[in-house]
């Protein structure tokens, strides 16, 4: 730890496919964006810093590996879904719905009362817009409520009643979500078969996230023939959509070469605007081009920023990272402190790193104590 260059071997990532639903978690990143591009212009250290890319993580519940042979590299990715919208505080009962007479005709008032969390009032408007109307959108919104129990009791076999008729009269969220289900055994019995079609369907509509989950089942080869290259042509659509966890698979495939030509500088691209949008794994990996200069101009000040704001999300990769500049003092000021509480939070989820155990070894009692301090206000224990 006491040379200028730290070397952090790490395996090549392998595609971990799961069977459930992972939903997409959603974050307020424009601050980052604006962090990161004031760190960029503001020069950085010159000292040789190697960090590799981050160990695949291991799904809880792992599929059935295919009979054929899987490639020799594939990205960790993993199954989006449509996020729920978060709830404020729940609606009185006794609240009326409101006459679907809004001044502007623009103004969808179902979609409406949705996003302000007045679930009884969607519900309602909804119901009456999908009876009276045949609306595929009203019926993909019952669809959402029951599946998400906002407003009503939880019902899968109602969700995907009405994900079904929203998908039969062409709504192609409704032909996502249905999938979901589908892959999930929500409502019903796992039909890999029938979300593959949902999918395709949904895809050929624009539908991103339905483009990128697709993307996933060419890869893995398991319910649809493994496709290399047209799984990458799938993730580039859903990629130039703006979907960053197509554009982090897509950056994986052009780092490692699978289904497209090797390009550094491309995966480099992607993996820039994948963290920006808020992905923390492409934060990781960005942050890990930038200390190279891997397909990148380097910057260490800026990779730094970025295993900061991937360690502060609780990802362990990032923190044993973090710990290791911080232990080593490449690219910012040594402070073992910070290292050691980085690296015991990092090990609190499974992620040892014995060369940093030996490094921090040495620290004096009272600066282990200090850590210690710190990892128990992050933990929210003192």
């Amino acid at each position: 730890m006491g040379t200028s260059k730290i070397i952090i071997p790490v395996p090549l990532f392998h595609l971990k496919f799961l069977n459930g639903i992972c939903r997409l978690r959603c974050r307020n990143f424009k601050w980052a964006a604006l962090i990161l591009a004031a760190v960029m212009l503001a020069g950085h250290a010159s000292a040789q810093v190697s960090l590799a890319p981050p160990p695949a993580a291991t799904p809880d519940k792992p599929a059935a590996a295919p009979a054929k042979p899987a490639p020799a590299a594939t990205p960790k990715v993993r199954p989006i879904a449509k996020k729920p919208t978060a709830a404020p505080s729940p609606q009185p009962a006794a609240t009326a719905a409101p006459a679907e007479t809004p001044d502007d005709p623009n103004v969808d008032l179902v979609y409406g009362a949705y996003q302000r969390g007045l679930y009884k009032t969607t519900f309602d408007l909804a119901m009456k817009r999908a009876q009276e109307k045949g609306d595929p959108k009203a019926m993909t919104m019952l669809g959402e409520l029951y599946a998400n129990a906002f407003g009503v009791r939880r019902d899968d076999a109602k969700a995907a009643e009405w994900y079904k008729r929203g998908a039969d009269a062409g709504d192609r969220e409704a032909m996502f979500e249905l999938a979901m289900l589908r892959l999930a055994g929500r409502g019903g019995q796992v039909n890999r078969e029938e979300a593959a079609k949902l999918l395709a369907s949904s895809a050929k509509l624009g539908n991103p996230k339905a483009t990128y989950n697709l993307a996933l089942m060419y890869l893995g080869g398991e319910t649809l023939p493994q496709d290399l290259r047209h799984a990458a042509e799938l993730l580039r659509i859903a990629a130039d959509a703006g979907s960053p966890e197509a554009q982090y698979a897509l950056a994986t495939l052009y780092k490692e070469g699978t289904g497209v030509p090797k390009d550094a500088e491309k995966a480099a691209r992607l993996l820039q605007a994948a963290s920006l949008a808020g992905n923390v794994d492409a934060e990781v990996e960005y942050a890990i081009a930038l200390f190279n200069g891997t397909g990148t101009s380097k910057n260490e000040a800026a990779a730094i920023t970025l295993l900061r704001m991937a360690a502060k999300h609780n990802n362990a990769i990032a923190q044993n990272r973090l710990a290791r500049v911080l232990a080593s003092g490449q690219g910012v000021p040594v402070d073992k402190v910070e290292a050691l509480k980085w690296h015991t939070i990092a090990k609190t989820a499974g992620k040892g790193d014995p060369e940093l155990d030996q490094a921090l070894s040495a620290m004096s009692a009272e600066d282990k104590a200090k850590a210690d301090d710190a990892v128990r206000r992050w933990f929210g224990t003192k």
